[in-house]
């Protein structure tokens, strides 16, 4: 049955969720192969129960494997969540002695550094290939059945029209006559730089090239959280801090390993006071910081001073950003290899460097965004697995008004 056929057969076994997120890997080098179906990041467990390993088609629970599953994923999920993959390795029966454990659920490989490596690279091709796309990309059928109002049949000889949802209770601006209407000075441009009276805010009519593009046109902001975008067959609505969080954690990344991440001078060292604890567990990592732009020393028992900031991040709250960097220190294996402690620094510098929810975007730099997240690798979710965007087709649209 091939790949459809397998795919089918981990759906009934992973669910349904599974078998709409999975995305296909395929990796080969001298004479191993690794192919199977790995989740998008925004479909996690609690464990790691849901990650089913064969080698030459024996079931295992190999650390090797296990371990390679976990390092291909740290860019997307948090600590306590596991993704859920179905993976086989193949190779040539001298390369591996199944006999390690007595229930044969451990295996060890001659070149136990291939496979890893092929492991890791399976994995990491499938999601930059699937970059933008996960689970929760698109409305599932729960969410559509949310949006559908609750139906009462009136009672025969007892129905007011009125009462409908869709007539207002209230006087309808702008329609209180048909002459204040036709002859009423034109309205007032999309984001006016006046104060709204509702939480939301309107563009023009988007350009039709920009409704070609992959995350279509700006079309809203709603809570001054979400952006509501238009494309050619449905709309799309963006967490702007969520998906600016992931573009400036990829910035990041690139700029270290490139020519390392430029810095900003403060005129001023800004001093932050913590506890004594928290202060040495910083200057401890302080080396590392430095890599990224983030420059501090010690100011005197329970403070420690700021000179230099990552010029990506902005004007930033640097006591916050410190406070929550020695939290998550606090938290690391010592064992924890240089590369991802120096991406979980990353994270946190993107979290306190992205846009905030409640932070108001003018049209251009909605677009902006939408824009950045297609140029983007991994833009579908943020650092912690959670989707930066959800896509609402056309035609579920319609479906939800009776048009199909």
């Amino acid at each position: 049955p091939g790949a459809a056929g397998r795919l089918t057969r981990l759906g009934d076994i992973l669910g349904a969720d599974f078998r709409a997120s999975a995305i296909e890997v395929r990796a080969e080098r001298e004479g191993v192969v690794v192919e199977g179906f790995a989740a998008a990041p925004s479909l996690t467990r609690a464990n790691a129960l849901g990650q089913y390993l064969f080698v030459n088609g024996r079931p295992v629970r190999d650390k090797l494997i296990l371990g390679a599953v976990r390092a291909a994923y740290s860019d997307y999920l948090p600590r306590d969540r596991h993704p859920v993959v179905a993976l086989f390795v193949t190779c040539d029966p001298q390369e591996v002695d199944a006999n390690v454990h007595p229930a044969k659920t451990e295996v060890r490989f001659r070149n136990a550094g291939l496979v890893r490596a092929l492991i890791v690279h399976a994995l990491k091709d499938g999601l930059a290939r699937e970059g933008r796309r996960t689970a929760a990309n698109t409305a599932d059928g729960a969410t559509l059945q949310a949006f559908r109002p609750a139906f009462t049949p009136p009672r025969p000889g007892n129905w007011d029209w009125r009462s409908s949802p869709s007539y207002p209770t209230g006087p309808m601006r702008g329609f209180e006559s048909a002459a204040a209407t036709a002859f009423a000075e034109p309205g007032q441009a999309a984001f006016d730089v006046g104060t709204p009276t509702a939480d939301v805010r309107f563009e023009a009519a988007p350009a039709p090239d920009l409704l070609d593009r992959p995350l279509g046109a700006a079309r809203t902001q709603i809570h001054e959280t979400y952006i509501v975008s238009q494309t050619r067959d449905g709309l799309i609505v963006v967490d702007q801090h969520a998906a600016h969080e992931r573009i400036v954690y990829e910035r990041l990344k690139a700029s270290l390993a490139k020519n390392g991440v430029q810095r900003q001078i403060l005129l001023i060292p800004e001093i932050v006071e913590l506890d004594e604890a928290t202060v040495e567990k910083l200057l401890d990592r302080a080396e590392e910081l430095a890599s990224f732009g983030l420059a501090i020393e010690s100011f005197g028992p329970g403070a420690v001073a700021v000179r230099e900031t990552p010029s990506l991040l902005g004007k930033t709250n640097a006591a916050g950003l410190l406070r929550d960097l020695a939290e998550h220190m606090a938290e690391w294996d010592e064992a924890l290899p240089l590369e991802r402690r120096l991406m979980h620094v990353a994270a946190t510098m993107a979290c306190h460097g992205s846009v905030r929810a409640g932070r108001r975007l003018k049209p251009e730099e909605m677009n902006a965004l939408l824009r950045e997240m297609e140029d983007t690798p991994n833009s579908g979710q943020c650092n912690h697995g959670r989707p930066t965007y959800v896509e609402l087709k056309l035609s579920d649209i319609e479906k939800l008004f009776g048009r199909r």
